[in-house]
């Protein structure tokens, strides 16, 4: 069984026993989340799509642990003109493990 969940701005095709690294969630670690947000539910007889979400569909979810990912450095210069700028940049995540579909 699998499901595709909306979260973040993302799609993501899930299975029970998934980790997947989300956007991040405003919970804390050990939390139970639930996505409602479910647009495509497949199962061995036969798959259900929403249109835009699949009704009475959810997805939950143990949250494992909030985090930042690698840094990404950015640099950007202009050529001779003496102008340049170098930052860095953390985007925040939040690992969760999914525990059931629901449909």
């Amino acid at each position: 069984m699998y499901a595709v969940i909306e979260t973040g701005g993302k799609q993501y095709q899930v299975k029970p026993g998934d980790e997947v690294f989300v956007e991040k969630l405003d919970v804390n670690a050990e939390d139970a989340v639930t996505f409602d947000k479910v647009m495509v539910v497949g199962a061995d007889d036969g798959i259900k799509v929403g249109a835009p979400y699949v009704d009475g569909a959810s997805v939950t979810a143990k949250v494992i642990k909030n985090g930042k990912s690698k840094k990404v450095t950015v640099f950007t210069y202009k050529p001779k003109k003496g102008e340049k700028t170098k930052i860095g940049h953390r985007q925040p995540y939040t690992k969760v493990m999914i525990e059931a579909i629901n449909a």
